[in-house]
């Protein structure tokens, strides 16, 4: 089981974009459960848990606060070519071309492309045994004011993760500015036996990372929660941490959650549901056990 996912904030699609990409991709795909918290500040949000080729993702429909954007992506390694074209038509429908799909040095056939409700996918011509078994691989781009610090998230994010590592790093030369020779043109490192990329870029992005694309980790208990919490959030942005929500000192987005929790939201009854996010919306950090008790009581 996954530790880490996805978590992808939408305006008011979330359940109409996970169906589309469930469509998209076919095989290993489906919509696991849809669910509506009620009386949030945003009022009654529907989330939905689905996967996409076996990989989880988590959608709330929130409204407009937060925007997806190009800071993280997702890069797709499938084959034949054949599949890549299928995928890349289906994808673009609605949306636009970033980089065309065509033959690159690193790929023989590779494209970038954002989705109709703003989400950005690399498609790649490959075997996903080169990202470590993956269909699907988020793909973080550090730029502006964190431009230069991707090696020290990553030693960051490889050392607070029990079971991770570096896969490889590959650096810009002196000639590619304006990039800064020695900075990350790409980098894979895996966490808790799940692939991860990052890439820098010099040029005049107008985008950072915000809290539309999180990444949830899943805690077995309060210990955990505990933990996360205090590596991932030191350094971060405090304004930023409530209900489980911390942003790091890049400004990534992490949820720091029970593994519980899920459990609770899907599989209570609308009272247990309500009682569980009473209680979590005036939290920072999650208490695994005042939730346990919200949910057990009456």
């Amino acid at each position: 089981m996954n530790k880490i996912k996805p978590h992808l904030w939408f305006d008011k699609q979330a359940r109409e974009a996970a169906e589309f990409y469930v469509s998209a991709f076919g095989s290993g795909s489906r919509i696991k459960n849809i669910s509506t918290i009620h009386d949030t500040p945003s009022g009654g949000v529907e989330t939905v848990a689905f996967e996409l080729s076996g990989h989880p993702f988590m959608a709330i429909s929130a409204g407009p606060t937060f925007k997806i954007n190009p800071s993280i992506s997702f890069f797709v390694q499938i084959e034949p070519a054949e599949e890549v074209d299928r995928l890349w038509n289906e994808l673009v429908q609605g949306g636009q071309v970033m980089m065309a799909l065509d033959a690159y040095p690193w790929s023989e056939r590779y494209g970038w492309l954002q989705d109709r409700y703003g989400l950005t996918w690399q498609i790649s011509l490959g075997n996903k045994k080169d990202t470590g078994g993956q269909v699907i691989t988020p793909c973080l781009m550090f730029t502006g004011d964190v431009y230069g610090r991707a090696e020290e998230a990553i030693r960051q994010y490889t050392s607070t993760f029990r079971n991770a590592g570096v896969e490889g790093i590959l650096r810009f030369g002196k000639d590619e500015g304006p990039d800064r020779e020695g900075c990350v043109k790409h980098a894979q490192f895996s966490l808790e036996g799940q692939t991860f990329m990052i890439m820098e870029s010099a040029h005049d992005h107008a985008f950072g990372f915000n809290e539309a694309i999180s990444l949830m980790v899943s805690c077995d208990n309060q210990e955990e929660i505990d933990y996360f919490w205090d590596r991932l959030g030191a350094d971060g942005d405090p304004k930023a941490q409530q209900c489980g929500w911390l942003k790091d000192r890049y400004g990534v987005s992490w949820q720091i959650a029970p593994r519980l929790l899920d459990d609770m939201m899907t599989q209570g009854t609308r009272e247990q549901v309500d009682r569980v996010t009473k209680a979590f919306l005036p939290m920072k950090k999650l208490d695994l056990a005042v939730l346990q008790k919200a949910y057990e009581q009456g």
